[in-house]
């Protein structure tokens, strides 16, 4: 199951007990039936024992994945017996739960012995704990069945759905492991499911919540993004951009293993002045990534063709991918393995993120948008690749703020301005941060036309161009011709 395995530091302890928490839903039952079919593809006999689904609902569900149970995949109904459901046979001077739990757990002993499996999943426990009636019953009867399968180097899968008793822990003492899935319903958009290992005796497993998804296939999990753990060795170099006016303001380029945020109100070109650097980063022989959040693609190639970027012919020669995301469908946990495999296995050394307002939507608070941002830059920044983000500011001129504050987080911070001068609304350019070395302290007037980018001299004769309300206080200014 990928990444299941990354989050469990290897997989299940054979002949251990493990459960696997969860409301109905969360996927508990997807979760056990791969669990099984890949100890049934290595060769292993392997059984499924079910006290709440029928065995063909079970076949009916693996059909949905494009599954089919091997000779060696064993399918067990444990219903209660005939006599425990006829009304004339029903014990009177006995509890009917103490015959029901005693013939359940003699009819599991039964099939064991005739099956011998070597991987078993109980589902679910919700039953067992109805006939157990009491904590100490139930409890007992856990730890017959967990030294029954041990002596037999068994693997056992306990499923519980926490429909009896949510405040019930009395198995997780009992188990090896305990594995927690868990749903969660956004206001808009659809459920997002998380799972977090409670313990691991004797295991370091990666911690916290992990996101993962239910698709056409089975389970896919995404394990936590630990930057910490990508540090690659990598030539620091800095990187030129083909605009000479730019490249001087920057301070000569842009350092591999670096994040640039560009910053500013909608419409002031932080796309497409972005789009350039893709441009210069394809014309080097090199790869990149874009994640698009905000645009339609097919809107997005053909604003870019107006600055002689043809997006298309880079995507066609395998040297661009860009991906629309729909941040009401896609987890957090999904979107940064999605960048770790453009890194990873397609080489791409430049990786834009437009917008952090898209990324936003994704993450249930804010102060886990920067945690994400943290881990996924630095995790970039470890790789050598040269990091763009946009973040689009509210409003359009005057005192504007961000949805979010990460220019802290950046290495280097371009801001984007509009102002207005001569009765016309212009944009500015500024370079208010840069941690790897020198850049112009200047502002500067700059178009976006067919020749791409162009940059006029500094605003030396305006005061206010970041405020958006500039006032003239030199003797005249030279400004560029937006005609």
């Amino acid at each position: 199951m990928a990444g299941l395995d990354e989050i469990l530091a290897g997989g299940l302890a054979r002949g251990r007990l493990f459960l696997l928490e969860g409301s109905p839903g969360t996927g508990k039952t997807t979760i056990a039936t791969q669990f099984l079919m890949a100890g049934a593809a290595a060769g292993e006999r392997v059984l499924y024992i079910t006290l709440s689904e029928t065995d063909e609902e079970l076949r009916a569900g693996a059909a949905s994945h494009g599954w089919d149970f091997a000779p060696s995949f064993e399918v067990f109904e444990l219903v209660p017996p005939e006599t425990l459901l006829d009304e004339d046979q029903q014990q009177s001077l006995l509890y009917s739960s103490d015959l029901e739990l005693g013939e359940t757990t003699k009819r599991i002993f039964e099939v064991f012995e005739r099956i011998r499996p070597s991987r078993i999943v109980l589902d679910s426990l919700s039953e067992i704990r109805l006939l157990a009636q009491s904590s100490l019953r139930y409890r007992r009867q856990i730890l017959a069945l967990k030294h029954y399968f041990s002596r037999h180097d068994a693997t056992v899968l306990m499923l519980d759905d926490l429909t009896a008793d949510v405040m019930d822990k009395t198995v997780h003492s009992v188990a090896h492991a305990v594995i927690r899935l868990e749903e969660l319903s956004p206001n808009y958009g659809a459920e997002r499911r998380r799972m977090r290992v409670l313990k691991y005796r004797g295991r370091k497993y990666r911690g916290g919540y992990h996101d993962f998804v239910i698709d056409t296939g089975g389970v896919r999990a995404f394990p936590r993004l630990v930057s910490a753990e990508h540090r690659t060795p990598f030539d620091r170099t800095t990187i030129a951009v083909d605009n000479r006016a730019l490249n001087g303001l920057i301070g000569g380029g842009f350092e591999r293993g670096a994040s640039t945020l560009v910053l500013g109100p909608a419409g002031t070109g932080k796309s497409l002045l972005v789009l350039s650097f893709v441009k210069s980063a394809i014309a080097r022989g090199e790869s990149a990534a874009m994640f698009i959040f905000d645009e339609e693609l097919g809107l997005l190639f053909d604003r870019a063709k107006g600055l002689d970027i043809d997006l298309q012919a880079m995507v066609d020669s395998g040297r661009l991918l860009i991906e629309q995301i729909d941040a009401a469908e896609l987890t957090p946990g999904e979107f940064s393995e999605r960048v770790r495999n453009c890194v990873e296995k397609r080489g791409a050394q430049t990786v834009v993120i437009d917008s952090l307002n898209g990324y936003q939507a994704a993450m249930p608070e804010e102060q886990a948008l920067i945690l994400h941002m943290h881990e996924l830059l630095q995790y970039l920044n470890r790789r050598g690749a040269m990091t763009f983000l946009t973040v689009a500011q509210h409003g359009l001129v005057g005192d504007m703020k961000s949805p979010v504050d990460v220019t802290y987080l950046a290495d280097t911070v371009i801001l984007l301005r509009y102002f207005e001068a001569l009765g016309r609304v212009r944009r500015a350019i500024s370079v208010v941060k840069k941690r790897t070395g020198y850049h112009e302290d200047t502002i500067r007037e700059f178009v976006i036309g067919s020749d791409g980018i162009t940059l006029g001299e500094p605003l030396t004769a305006f005061q206010g161009v970041l405020r958006g309300v500039p006032t003239l206080v030199g003797d005249g200014e030279r400004l560029l011709d937006v005609d």
